[in-house]
């Protein structure tokens, strides 16, 4: 790419868009963020992130450089290669073709990926990942999901599902998750499951952001639910090591923003179960918010570069 080329970056969220002018080298000219507005249908949010990546392309033009790609990281099941979305429940996309009707409005190459995958590549290339070849990248927010980064490549699998290590089943039985299923790795310790947990037992309300902080001040009750968390997220990492055998696993989401309340208890309850298993370096995400932003425009210009 040239100087002055910058790639226009989305990340479309349940809630919110993170948008970015990235330049070649990772990093970022510009950033803004829009509400995603899912409730007012899927239409309403395609429109949307057609204008904020047409905002962003003319906002790089009035700046002086030359807008040559977009990267559109979008969450749920994503097929790459055709560029559409084929079931994304937050935004209520269902088998929509995100690339070619972004081509048609913008008039520039896009790549479309995979939100968990796009943020693993960021991670892998420029964040607590770089320098190791085999990154697994752990997201633990609202659900779990992971991505296996290879050679700073991410694997969607043969159907673009790759990676959902949140529906491993670590507790048979269980609290029921979203897919139907009982005892899942993220009913049991997704951010949204230690609130609304800790809510049940205390019979007050409370976010996993509080369950930390109270559990790290000594709070018995809290101290339980963490422990309990930090041992089901060490069952689902130990079989994410027995399946992809990672140098580093890389912890993010927002359950990583609990800092070593969370990382150093997982680091030690990991090691507690390898056997024959090398240990991984576990480290916490580097990127923060910014990841699916910058793995989107990371995507795009590899979309480039194999053009």
């Amino acid at each position: 790419m040239s100087e002055g080329a910058v790639v226009v970056a989305l990340d479309l969220g349940g809630t919110g868009i993170k948008a970015a002018l990235v330049r070649a080298d990772g990093t970022s000219h510009y950033t803004e963020r829009h509400a995603t507005g899912a409730d007012r249908g899927p239409a309403a949010v395609m429109e949307t992130v057609l204008s904020v990546a047409g905002g962003l392309a003319d906002k790089a033009r009035a700046d002086g450089l030359t807008p040559v790609a977009v990267g559109i990281a979008v969450p749920g099941v994503i097929d790459e290669v055709a560029g559409v979305a084929v079931w994304s429940a937050n935004v209520g996309f269902r088998d929509v073709p995100l690339r070619d009707l972004a081509v048609a409005r913008l008039g520039l190459p896009v790549a479309l990926g995979h939100d968990v995958r796009v943020g693993g590549v960021a991670e892998a290339r420029l964040g607590a990942g770089r320098g190791s070849r085999h990154v697994l990248f752990v997201a633990i927010g609202t659900g779990i999901a992971s991505a296996h980064v290879v050679g700073g490549s991410a694997y969607a699998g043969a159907h673009g599902a790759a990676g959902e290590l949140g529906h491993i089943v670590v507790r048979p039985g269980g609290p029921r998750c979203g897919c139907g299923q009982l005892g899942c790795l993220e009913a049991v310790a997704s951010a949204a499951a230690v609130g609304r947990r800790y809510g049940e037992l205390a019979r007050t309300p409370a976010t996993a952001a509080d369950v930390a902080a109270r559990a790290a001040a000594g709070e018995e009750l809290a101290g339980q639910v963490w422990r309990d968390t930090v041992d089901a997220l060490a069952d689902g990492l130990l079989t994410g090591q027995t399946l992809y055998d990672a140098e580093v696993m890389v912890i993010g989401g927002g359950l990583a923003e609990a800092g070593s309340v969370l990382i150093d208890p997982l680091r030690a309850a990991l090691r507690a179960r390898l056997t024959f298993h090398r240990e991984p370096r576990l480290a916490r995400a580097a990127l923060g918010d910014r990841a699916g932003s910058l793995g989107a425009a990371l995507l795009a210009l590899d979309y480039l570069e194999a053009s």
